[in-house]
């Protein structure tokens, strides 16, 4: 995979830190990010939250870059000997792992004589990487094919994460974002439905569906919603309505998004 244009990309995050994984923190990033990208018409894929192991942190880059997703790394490109992001990213996209010019002139341009010796260790990179500005303290992040590595610390990551799609990804910025219609559908088990779901699906490709049964009067609630461009939602939304009528099926209409 290149990291040329790309239409209609699917968005993923990679969530390093085995403070996430044991539970002494709380991952901030992914709902911060479903804001920056529902403000530009976008919406996320997948998620996953590994820990800072390197073998681990290869294998899942390993997976990703056989995508061409856009996808985004949050955490482990510090110095400490627990951040193992650099080292691994440059062996999982076979590169050399070096002391990276341009991020060698930034840290030095920013720390000085006191770069020397631990924060320039923030500067080893893989080969061909491209920096990512960081707008707190200059130490970038960087960019390798669709994958983008930056900072744990949200103050740090989440304008990198702005720059970043707005520097790529301009092209999948879209105006018309996709629409979220929801329903209670009250009285009738999901197994009652199911085949007006699979029609539902058969004649509106373009939306996708989730039916969320109550876990505590399973059959009795079913939140259900449909989603994708508003034109195409619209006209399921009346499908989807006109059937459950014919079905004598109680239905309430709760919410857009």
């Amino acid at each position: 995979m290149s990291d040329g244009l790309i239409m209609n990309q699917k968005i993923g995050l990679i969530l390093i830190g085995d403070e996430l994984l044991n539970g002494s923190r709380q991952d901030k990033h992914m709902a911060h990010v479903l804001g920056i990208l529902k403000a530009r018409g976008m919406s996320l894929s997948w998620v996953r939250m590994i820990g800072d192991g390197r073998d681990e942190i290869i294998a899942n880059l390993m997976q990703t870059k056989a995508l061409d997703d856009v996808v985004f790394s949050f955490g482990g490109i510090g110095a400490t000997p627990d951040d193992q992001t650099r080292a691994a990213a440059a062996e999982a996209f076979d590169q050399k792992f070096i002391c990276h010019p341009d991020a060698k002139a930034l840290i030095e341009g920013k720390f000085g004589e006191s770069a020397y010796p631990n924060r320039i260790l923030m500067a080893d990179l893989p080969e061909k990487a491209t920096m990512i500005p960081n707008p707190v303290n200059q130490v970038p992040g960087f960019k390798v094919e669709h994958h983008h590595f930056v900072p744990g610390f949200p103050d740090m990551a989440w304008p990198m994460v702005e720059w970043v799609l707005d520097t790529y990804y301009s092209h999948l910025k879209n105006d018309t974002p996709n629409v979220e219609w929801r329903w209670d559908i009250l009285g009738t088990p999901e197994s009652v439905l199911l085949p007006m779901m699979n029609e539902l699906l058969e004649k509106f490709k373009e939306v996708r569906l989730s039916s969320l049964p109550s876990t505590v009067k399973r059959g009795d609630l079913i939140d259900f919603g449909l989603k994708g461009p508003e034109d195409a939602v619209t006209k399921a939304a009346k499908w989807l309505e006109d059937q459950l009528q014919g079905m004598h099926v109680e239905y309430k209409f709760r919410e857009t998004k």
